[in-house]
């Protein structure tokens, strides 16, 4: 079967595993295209049966995306929380900067020292993972492997303080609605 027969073949259930999986039009459709774009470079001439091959690829490329979106939360927190600006008017304003200044140094002060500073070197300072290698003198599959691990560690920690925000919120709702 040639490339064209392949996507003629299976384009629609490629698709439709996609899109049920990631429920975007856009990226079911992005991702439909990595896996067929995966499929006419490899090597096929040992794949008995295509259908269940080419599905598996795109359910791992679907669980490569959500992982990646999962994950990027935690980064753009990171970076956010990072990059505020240190300029604020009110009291108020000065009082919720320090206290998220706080909590962000107390999460990054409970993780491993070797995994901390991999990433303030990546997330505060902006260095690319070989420029982190060179900066400590470890390979970037260990850079890589830190970052991973205290990205997951910060996020295991962030957990439990999410829930207590939230906790707090529906006390305050509560509260207000209770004095009307």
């Amino acid at each position: 079967m040639n490339d064209r027969e392949l996507f003629k073949a299976y384009k629609e259930q490629v698709y439709r595993l996609c899109y049920y999986m990631l429920q975007n039009r856009g990226d079911a459709e992005d991702v439909c295209q990595e896996v067929f774009v995966k499929a006419i470079l490899a090597d096929r001439s040992q794949i008995r049966e295509l259908r269940p091959w080419l599905l598996r690829i795109a359910s791992n490329e679907c669980n490569s995306l959500l992982k990646r979106r999962r994950n990027g939360w935690v980064k753009e927190t990171l970076a956010y929380l990072l990059s505020r600006p240190e300029i604020s008017n009110s009291v108020e304003e000065n009082y919720d900067a320090r206290e998220t200044r706080a909590a962000f140094h107390g999460l990054l002060s409970s993780l491993p020292d070797k995994i901390r500073i991999v990433v303030i070197l990546r997330y505060a300072n902006e260095l690319t993972i070989p420029e982190i290698s060179k900066v400590i003198q470890i390979p970037e599959g260990t850079i890589k492997s830190r970052l991973n691990r205290g990205m997951e560690l910060l996020r295991k920690k962030l957990g439990p303080i999410e829930k207590q925000k939230k906790k707090g919120e529906d006390l305050e709702w509560s509260n207000s609605v209770n004095m009307k």
